[in-house]
């Protein structure tokens, strides 16, 4: 897989509404595609314009982040794009301080 330049940039939660962003980066979210769930978005802000969606699995120990897809571009083939393993507990960390990061951002 060789994506063109920067044609991907991080998720805009003020652009759309993930729901928590525990439940999305844990592949729960309400308004996650299907099975996948949108990891990083479109470089122009809109997540839906350019997505890399992967499945998002979790054991005690361990997220996985694997059958990564670019909706848009169906014939390509991802298979060789990871599976990307995070220890639970560092994932669990860094996801409470975005969440947190969020929340004051709110206010």
């Amino acid at each position: 897989m060789r994506p063109a330049g920067d044609a991907y940039g991080g998720l805009i939660p003020q652009f759309f509404r993930f729901g928590p962003m525990t439940d999305h980066f844990h592949g729960r979210s309400a308004n996650a595609m299907g099975q996948r769930t949108p990891v990083l978005g479109c470089e122009c802000g809109e997540w839906g314009c350019w997505p890399l969606m992967a499945c998002i699995t979790a054991t005690a120990a361990v997220v996985t982040w694997d059958s990564f897809e670019q909706p848009h571009r169906a014939e390509r083939d991802c298979t060789a794009f990871g599976p990307f393993h995070f220890d639970r507990r560092r994932y669990h960390d860094a996801l409470r301080v975005l969440s947190a990061t969020m929340d004051s951002d709110d206010t």
